[in-house]
């Protein structure tokens, strides 16, 4: 584990919205009354059959928040953090499903197993003309010796997460570099990294949401 710095109560996560209950309208609509009885020399007045209510739908559930994204730890970082600082503490975490989330504006990344975080460091990331994307992404490839076929650079422990070249990837993390559009984390919280993540995990980028314990990771 290498050093970090306190962090206030509330952390970088991000948000997704929760499915809502919504009630269908309840329409009834009323029949005729009795028919009035028949004038003589006159044609005889048709009344139309009453029509029969129409029944409520049945209400609609809200969806259960899922317990697995519901923030149960956040790690203790004693002091702030700075350009190259992780945190990794997975001791007594039970199995779960992962999620990892990025504020760009914190430049920090979170590793939550369960709901526990168990990874923290300082990134990385793309500025001015190539960005890091915002939103929510799967990995989508893992190669833990990667070389960038357009910049000849190399990428240890990437997690591919856009088809244009965005990753996740081991770097020197240093004040005042940037990259071109990745998310670079100490290679060696990325080697850690790389081993709990799988396909398909989900990566969550935002800039400047934030939870704090016992809310939810929203992320659908």
């Amino acid at each position: 584990m290498t050093g970090g710095t306190g962090r206030a109560g509330w952390r970088p996560v991000a948000y997704v919205a929760l499915g809502i209950a919504v009630l269908g309208p309840l329409a009834w609509i009323a029949g005729i009354s009795a028919r009035e009885p028949v004038v003589p020399a006159a044609a005889p007045v048709r009344v139309a059959a009453a029509k029969p209510a129409v029944a409520a739908p049945a209400p609609v559930a809200a969806a259960p928040v899922d317990q697995g994204m519901v923030i149960k730890r956040v790690l203790d970082v004693p002091r702030p953090f700075t350009h190259g600082d992780y945190v990794w503490d997975e001791a007594g975490v039970p199995a779960g499903p992962m999620i990892v989330t990025v504020d760009l504006v914190a430049q920090t990344l979170s590793v939550f197993r369960g709901g526990y975080e168990i990874g923290t460091a300082v990134v990385m990331y793309g500025a001015d003309e190539r960005p890091t994307p915002t939103g929510i992404f799967p990995i989508t490839q893992k190669d833990a010796d990667h070389v960038s076929n357009l910049y000849d650079a190399p990428m240890p422990y990437m997690l591919r997460l856009t088809n244009d070249g965005v990753a996740i990837h081991g770097s020197d993390v240093e004040w005042g570099t940037v990259t071109h559009g990745c998310i670079g984390v100490p290679t060696a919280f990325a080697a850690k990294l790389f081993k709990v993540m799988k396909l398909g995990d989900r990566v969550i980028i935002t800039r400047g949401e934030m939870l704090g314990q016992g809310q939810a990771i929203k992320a659908a």
